[in-house]
């Protein structure tokens, strides 16, 4: 099988590339130089896989376009990657994820919607942990967080194999909090002030504050043959 990562130059992109040649497929990524050709671009793929960079200022716009050139290339099956819960109006970034995967669910083509939670990777901990995470947000919050390599393999399975079509899967490799993560580490977690950031964050760590973003981890088992 061929498939087209649509955004697929970045860390997720890769991820998500390397599992599906583990698999024997044929990985096609797409960044922004074949954007307005995209539909010459995913010719002959048979699947497209459509991330968006984070914080899009009008993610459903990029699907939409994705979507079109999907249909007009002859692409048969759509993953989307979302986000673990996509609808909360406190943060417009996750509500384009859900507008996202509205026109994905209506779009025609056979369907698989993934919605990841926060990825490991973005805490540094292999190798030479730092000496305090720091984190603006409460440390004891808890998170469903997705291992990158687990995300890949997931993503090959609903890809790949058959009887994922019209599903909505949510994606954590494990359920823990940042002061766990760091105790595990042998360093420790601290909140700090966010700082001078872009309002999307501000009020993405607000939330994350208040409620952390939790996400199940059976589903990700199940995907994967670990249970």
């Amino acid at each position: 099988m061929r498939v087209g990562i649509v955004g697929g130059n970045g860390k997720t992109g890769r991820a998500v590339a390397t599992a599906l040649v583990e698999r024997g497929a044929e990985a096609v990524p797409l960044g922004r130089a074949e954007w307005s050709g995209l539909v010459a671009a995913l010719g002959g793929c048979d699947a497209a896989y459509v991330v968006a960079p984070n914080f899009h200022p009008d993610e459903p716009a990029y699907v939409a376009h994705a979507l079109t050139a999907g249909h007009e290339a002859g692409v048969q099956r759509i993953v989307y990657h979302s986000v673990a819960a996509p609808y909360l109006p406190e943060m417009a970034h996750h509500l384009g994820k859900a507008e996202g995967e509205r026109l994905v669910r209506i779009s025609g083509l056979d369907w698989t919607i993934l919605q990841p939670g926060v990825y490991l990777q973005n805490f540094a901990l292999t190798g030479r942990a730092p000496a305090t995470i720091r984190v603006p947000y409460d440390v004891h919050a808890r998170f469903g967080f997705l291992d990158l390599a687990d995300l890949g393999r997931a993503a090959a399975t609903v890809l790949l194999d058959d009887g994922h079509v019209g599903a909505t899967y949510e994606l954590a490799s494990r359920s823990a909090t940042v002061a766990e993560l760091a105790e595990e580490a042998g360093t420790t977690a601290e909140r700090v002030e966010a700082g001078d950031v872009p309002e999307g964050l501000r009020a993405m760590f607000a939330y994350y504050d208040r409620h952390g973003l939790p996400a199940g981890t059976i589903t990700m088992r199940a995907l994967l043959g670990r249970l």
